[in-house]
């Protein structure tokens, strides 16, 4: 089922990972790429290299979570293969609970029907390695159980749990891939933005850089790029129906390692840091296990390296 010459449609596709997954597909010859987006956190500039390479592509702005009106885009634009990215984030849930779970779970339940409905024949949704919580044992595997420690993570393991009956009762095609933490140009610099936008903010503004606790939790970085080549590898190999999927580099790198390496790049060393009290909910061990990605795609994404940190670095210096 390869993606050159399918119609697909891809939620959250104005979003940094989202993005990046539309600039792939149009790269693999994609038949028709549709993208819908709330523009909740997703940026119309994320997509100006997608319409200059397809000046047809369709930007519509809708609500995800909106089942009558996400079938309509499906049945206007015969979409085939759609990828589920739509997401309110994390830090959003801290402060309006409600209101995050009810979107995330409401996006992917409305495809999960149209699936059922027959009316797309393949869905791939994108999860999170949050709904794991804190590592019990790590490496992760897709085994590890579901401990989310905030309401996205709830959402998000409640999503999974929602796909996974809908494949079991219904016999839909889905495949859910789980990434761990994802990095790269494009990631939103704004109010919910990601510890690297932020890093190169305060450095760039002379303000010290604060991290929560002690520094010494960990993630699995992984580039964007990596994680959205995985994403459709993962949607071509009929073996991957069906599966969860860990998508990471599996290995895990501590905040205060990222913080020096990339003050290390800056040309800033010394720059200040001050650890302030543990952010709500916060995960103290992330680190993936890909065997299975491994034993099926036959490859895992790079470690978080100099170049490709560099490449996200110079994106936000230039951007912000």
């Amino acid at each position: 089922m390869s993606i050159r010459s399918r119609s697909v449609l891809v939620t959250g596709g104005a979003g940094f990972i989202g993005s990046h997954l539309v600039d792939r597909l149009i790269s693999e010859g994609a038949g028709k790429v549709v993208v819908v987006d709330n523009f909740f956190l997703g940026n119309e500039h994320n997509l100006d290299a997608a319409k200059a390479a397809r000046p047809d592509l369709e930007v519509v702005r809708l609500d995800a979570s909106n089942l009558s009106a996400m079938q309509d885009v499906v049945a206007k634009h015969q979409v085939e293969t759609v990828f589920d990215l739509a997401t309110i984030p994390l830090p959003t849930s801290l402060s309006y609970p409600h209101f995050t779970m009810q979107t995330n779970i409401g996006i992917t339940s409305a495809f999960c029907e149209i699936a059922r409905r027959g009316s797309i024949e393949r869905l791939v949704h994108m999860s999170s390695s949050e709904a794991y919580g804190s590592g019990r044992y790590v490496p992760m595997d897709e085994e590890h159980p579901h401990d989310a420690l905030t309401p996205y993570a709830a959402a998000k393991s409640a999503e999974d749990h929602i796909l996974r009956s809908f494949v079991s009762t219904f016999g839909i095609d889905a495949t859910i891939i789980r990434p761990f933490n994802n990095y790269g140009p494009r990631q939103n610099p704004g109010s919910y933005a990601g510890i690297i936008p932020i890093i190169v903010k305060r450095v760039r503004a002379g303000e010290p850089i604060l991290i929560h606790g002690d520094g010494e939790q960990s993630r699995d970085f992984t580039f964007v790029r990596d994680t959205v080549d995985f994403a459709v590898a993962i949607h071509d190999d009929p073996a991957c129906r069906g599966l969860e999927l860990n998508v990471a580099t599996g290995v895990g790198t501590s905040i205060n390692t990222l913080v020096s390496r990339m003050l290390e790049i800056m040309g800033k060393p010394n720059h200040p840091v001050e650890h302030i009290a543990e952010r709500p909910g916060d995960v103290r061990r992330h680190m993936a296990d890909v065997t299975k990605l491994k034993t099926i795609i036959g490859r895992q994404p790079e470690v978080l390296n100099a170049d490709a940190l560099a490449e996200t670095i110079d994106w936000y210096e230039r951007t912000l």
